[in-house]
Protein backbone atom coordinates (compact mmCIF):
# COMPACT_ATOMS: atom_id res chain seq x y z
CA UNK A 1 0.00 0.00 0.00
CA UNK A 2 1.23 3.56 -0.67
CA UNK A 3 1.02 6.02 2.30
CA UNK A 4 -2.27 7.74 0.39
CA UNK A 5 -3.75 4.38 0.69
CA UNK A 6 -3.05 3.74 4.51
CA UNK A 7 -4.06 7.74 5.22
CA UNK A 8 -7.39 7.18 3.08
CA UNK A 9 -8.01 3.36 4.92
CA UNK A 10 -7.37 5.55 8.44
CA UNK A 11 -9.93 7.60 7.29
CA UNK A 12 -12.34 5.13 6.24
CA UNK A 13 -12.12 3.65 9.31
CA UNK A 14 -13.49 6.89 11.53
CA UNK A 15 -15.80 7.56 9.19
CA UNK A 16 -17.32 4.29 9.66
CA UNK A 17 -16.54 3.65 13.46
CA UNK A 18 -19.24 1.58 15.32
CA UNK A 19 -18.71 -0.08 18.45
CA UNK A 20 -18.32 -2.81 16.70
CA UNK A 21 -15.49 -1.88 14.14
CA UNK A 22 -13.44 -1.51 17.48
CA UNK A 23 -12.85 -5.19 16.83
CA UNK A 24 -10.61 -3.67 13.94
CA UNK A 25 -8.72 -1.42 15.95
CA UNK A 26 -5.34 -3.78 15.53
CA UNK A 27 -5.59 -3.59 12.14
CA UNK A 28 -5.47 1.03 12.05
CA UNK A 29 -3.05 1.03 15.15
CA UNK A 30 0.28 -0.57 16.51
CA UNK A 31 0.38 -2.25 19.54
CA UNK A 32 2.10 0.20 21.45
CA UNK A 33 0.82 3.27 19.41
CA UNK A 34 0.50 6.50 21.00
CA UNK A 35 -2.59 8.52 21.57
CA UNK A 36 -3.59 12.04 23.33
CA UNK A 37 -6.41 14.18 22.84
CA UNK A 38 -7.71 17.17 25.68
CA UNK A 39 -8.77 14.27 27.96
CA UNK A 40 -6.45 11.80 27.63
CA UNK A 41 -2.48 10.40 27.32
CA UNK A 42 -2.12 6.56 26.70
CA UNK A 43 0.20 4.51 24.84
CA UNK A 44 -1.02 0.85 23.65
CA UNK A 45 -3.71 -0.64 21.53
CA UNK A 46 -5.63 -2.00 25.36
CA UNK A 47 -5.89 1.56 26.65
CA UNK A 48 -6.21 3.41 23.18
CA UNK A 49 -9.92 0.69 22.64
CA UNK A 50 -10.82 1.68 25.98
CA UNK A 51 -11.45 5.39 25.26
CA UNK A 52 -13.63 4.18 22.22
CA UNK A 53 -15.73 2.13 24.71
CA UNK A 54 -16.02 5.05 26.90
CA UNK A 55 -17.06 7.83 23.98
CA UNK A 56 -19.70 5.03 22.96
CA UNK A 57 -20.39 4.61 26.67
CA UNK A 58 -20.85 8.79 26.86
CA UNK A 59 -22.54 10.00 23.98
CA UNK A 60 -25.34 8.79 21.89
CA UNK A 61 -24.86 8.09 17.43
CA UNK A 62 -21.16 9.17 17.43
CA UNK A 63 -19.70 9.91 14.23
CA UNK A 64 -16.75 11.41 12.44
CA UNK A 65 -16.63 13.33 8.83
CA UNK A 66 -13.45 14.16 7.62
CA UNK A 67 -13.35 17.19 5.89
CA UNK A 68 -9.82 17.85 4.44
CA UNK A 69 -6.49 15.02 4.91
CA UNK A 70 -3.05 16.24 3.73
CA UNK A 71 0.19 13.40 3.81
CA UNK A 72 3.82 14.56 4.02
CA UNK A 73 5.82 11.59 4.26
CA UNK A 74 4.86 9.39 6.98
CA UNK A 75 2.90 12.56 8.77
CA UNK A 76 -0.58 12.95 7.94
CA UNK A 77 -3.34 15.20 8.94
CA UNK A 78 -6.99 15.07 9.76
CA UNK A 79 -9.96 17.97 9.44
CA UNK A 80 -12.92 16.45 11.23
CA UNK A 81 -15.95 17.09 12.48
CA UNK A 82 -17.29 15.00 14.97
CA UNK A 83 -21.01 14.53 15.66
CA UNK A 84 -22.97 12.69 18.78
CA UNK A 85 -25.82 13.19 20.96
CA UNK A 86 -25.50 13.65 24.44
CA UNK A 87 -27.55 11.02 26.51
CA UNK A 88 -29.26 13.34 28.88
CA UNK A 89 -30.57 15.29 25.69
CA UNK A 90 -30.45 13.16 22.50
CA UNK A 91 -32.67 15.01 20.22
CA UNK A 92 -29.73 17.93 19.84
CA UNK A 93 -26.94 16.54 17.62
CA UNK A 94 -23.77 18.43 18.95
CA UNK A 95 -20.10 18.83 16.79
CA UNK A 96 -17.32 19.57 17.78
CA UNK A 97 -14.50 20.40 15.39
CA UNK A 98 -11.06 19.58 15.61
CA UNK A 99 -7.87 18.15 13.76
CA UNK A 100 -5.94 14.59 13.84
CA UNK A 101 -1.76 14.46 13.21
CA UNK A 102 -0.71 11.01 13.11
CA UNK A 103 2.67 9.58 12.13
CA UNK A 104 2.14 6.10 10.42
CA UNK A 105 4.66 3.38 10.66
CA UNK A 106 6.09 1.43 7.90
CA UNK A 107 3.16 -1.07 7.90
CA UNK A 108 0.99 1.41 7.58
CA UNK A 109 -0.88 1.55 10.66
CA UNK A 110 -0.66 4.19 12.94
CA UNK A 111 2.08 4.66 15.67
CA UNK A 112 1.32 7.86 16.98
CA UNK A 113 -2.37 9.94 17.51
CA UNK A 114 -2.49 13.03 18.25
CA UNK A 115 -5.86 15.35 18.55
CA UNK A 116 -6.01 19.11 18.55
CA UNK A 117 -9.36 20.51 19.66
CA UNK A 118 -10.25 23.19 22.18
CA UNK A 119 -12.20 21.74 25.09
CA UNK A 120 -13.64 24.93 25.81
CA UNK A 121 -15.50 26.58 22.99
CA UNK A 122 -16.25 22.94 21.53
CA UNK A 123 -17.52 21.19 24.72
CA UNK A 124 -17.44 23.50 28.05
CA UNK A 125 -19.71 26.23 26.27
CA UNK A 126 -22.05 23.99 25.14
CA UNK A 127 -22.68 22.52 28.69
CA UNK A 128 -25.64 23.86 30.30
CA UNK A 129 -24.42 25.60 33.67
CA UNK A 130 -20.70 25.53 32.77
CA UNK A 131 -21.68 26.91 28.88
CA UNK A 132 -22.29 30.16 30.89
CA UNK A 133 -19.96 30.42 32.87
CA UNK A 134 -17.47 29.45 29.89
CA UNK A 135 -19.35 32.20 27.99
CA UNK A 136 -19.08 34.99 30.66
CA UNK A 137 -15.09 33.93 31.31
CA UNK A 138 -14.26 34.41 27.17
CA UNK A 139 -16.15 37.78 27.39
CA UNK A 140 -14.55 39.22 30.53
CA UNK A 141 -11.52 38.08 28.84
CA UNK A 142 -11.95 40.14 25.75
CA UNK A 143 -12.58 43.13 27.78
Amino acid sequence: MTANADLQRVVDFYEKLTIHSLEELAQVYTEDAYFKDPFNEVTGLAQIHAIFVHMFEQVNAPRFEVTHQMLGGCDGCMIWNFYFRLKRSPEIEQCIRGATHVQLAADGRISSHRDYWDAAEELYEKLPLLGSLMRWLKHAARR
